[in-house]
């Protein structure tokens, strides 16, 4: 109980006034009638570790964005799903646990992985350099969700082409594991912060000072997680919307025209978690012939993908999507793009469902894959 009260503490959860506001934009919520964020602040005041729905919580954040208590709903939850972990409880793992298994694999120190058999004669990287491209598990979500035609690597690829063409030779890591954001969201601290220093060690070799990534996930990990779960890390952590967006303020960035109509997801990592809304449209405002028709809820408003950690993803989280996909295909784009591989794969999950409307088979890309096709020759 001393540990619950803690995080109640530390999460403001006593300020919760009981209005309503949160449970009124909680996308959970809107489909769910058994959940609402106060319930699960409510759960936690009373010492409750679980009552079966923290679990459902998809940690998009939009209800502390409305708070007008100051109240960290998102942190609770996740705090609270270290004590119910640790008591036993978890949540309903998706696509048969591949993917939970994949970061308990990767937490084996003498694990030996083909990282880089994505990489071809035309991208310049290296073993050493003050900048580090890192990957994230690209690699083995192309093969996991084959069947969906994700092709999560043509951003990675993409990412490369582009910071080559700004000048930067990037490292890469051989032995690169996965960031541990989803086991530290599903409340699995140990193996979290064994991951996170099994990739700083491997980061040490390269002398990077600074880390570029296209995973929103692995930005808020890289970020703000390894330094809290290990201490300082020194590094530099950014987003690959940041760097393209400052290459093309400096002038060293062009990119050909492209006739496109496309509308923009926000990832709730990159935005609601990090703040970051401008940089990727200011990549999408520099290509020529590209319109941009921002969705209904965009920015710090933009609805989430629909699920968080591969967990608990049911028919809920669908009507989650489907209400996002409408919202792009109201826009009348041709291209939704995202900054997030998840995102992709969770709406391209989505649009598989043989229940939707025609009009909704909207294509779903990534920025970054969009902005390398675009370079100038």
């Amino acid at each position: 109980m001393a540990d619950i009260k803690k995080i109640i503490s530390n999460t403001r959860a006593y300020a919760c006034l009981d209005c309503g506001k949160c449970t009124a934009v909680c996308p959970v919520a809107r489909y769910n009638p058994d959940f609402s964020p106060r319930k699960l602040v409510s759960g936690a005041v009373a010492g409750q570790k679980s009552d079966g729905q923290l679990w459902s919580c998809i940690t998009c954040s939009l209800c502390e964005a409305r708070c007008q208590s100051g109240v960290q709903y998102t942190e609770l939850v996740k705090e609270m799903r270290v004590e119910a972990h640790a008591a036993g409880e978890s949540g309903q793992c998706t696509h048969g646990g591949t993917l939970e298994a994949m970061m308990h694999l990767m937490n084996n120190e003498n694990l030996e992985q083909n990282r880089l058999g994505w990489l071809d004669n035309n991208l310049k990287t290296s073993t050493e350099s003050e900048v580090l491209f890192f990957t994230g598990c690209a690699p083995y979500f192309d093969v996991i969700f084959a069947d969906l035609g994700v092709k999560t690597l043509d951003t990675t690829k993409g990412a490369v082409k582009l910071l080559n063409r700004i000048g930067i030779t990037p490292a890469v890591m051989p032995n690169e594991r996965c960031c541990g954001h989803d086991l530290l969201w599903a409340g699995d601290t140990g193996n979290f912060t064994n991951l996170a220093k099994l990739n700083l060690a491997e980061i040490a070799k390269t002398k990077a000072k600074k880390i570029v990534t296209t995973c929103p996930e692995c930005y808020q990990a890289l970020k703000y997680e390894y330094p809290r779960y290990t201490g300082n890390t020194g590094l530099e952590v950014v987003h690959i919307s940041q760097t393209l967006a400052e290459a093309v303020a400096n002038g060293k960035l062009k990119f050909r025209e492209l006739k496109k109509k496309v509308t923009y997801h926000d990832p709730c990592r990159l935005g609601r978690f990090a703040g970051i809304y401008d940089a990727p449209r200011a990549v999408i405002d520099a290509i020529p012939g590209v319109q941009m028709a921002e969705m209904a809820h965009s920015r710090s408003g933009a609805l989430c993908c629909g699920t968080q950690a591969w967990l608990n993803c049911g028919s809920v989280n669908k009507q989650i999507q489907t209400e996002r996909l409408k919202e792009a295909a109201a826009t009348g784009a041709d291209i939704m793009l995202t900054s997030c591989p998840k995102c992709q794969i969770h709406l391209k999950c989505a649009l598989t469902d043989g229940r939707l409307d025609k009009e909704l088979q909207i294509q779903i890309t990534d920025l970054t894959g969009l902005a390398a096709r675009a370079v100038a020759d």
